[in-house]
């Protein structure tokens, strides 16, 4: 092997080693990434749950509402 092959195969291993780092700094920025992806998402189905519990729960004062009000209607 000349000089300038090792020189050659110097220069691809320097490269494939720049190259390696750049993908883990990838890699490393996407697990973050997702990682907070998946804390917004579980944050917004907790909080889609309390909103259909208070909906929930608003209907049914809402329902007892109209049926007092329509007790009060037939007693009158």
């Amino acid at each position: 092997m000349t000089t300038q092959d090792l020189k050659a195969a110097e220069n691809d291993l320097e490269q494939l080693e720049s190259r390696v780092e750049e993908l883990v700094g990838t890699v490393s920025k996407l697990t973050e990434e997702n990682r907070a992806l998946r804390a917004s998402q579980d944050k917004l189905v907790s909080e889609r749950a309390e909103l259909i519990e208070k909906t929930e729960l608003a209907k049914s004062r809402v329902e007892a509402m109209i049926n007092r009000l329509k007790a009060l209607e037939i007693q009158s």
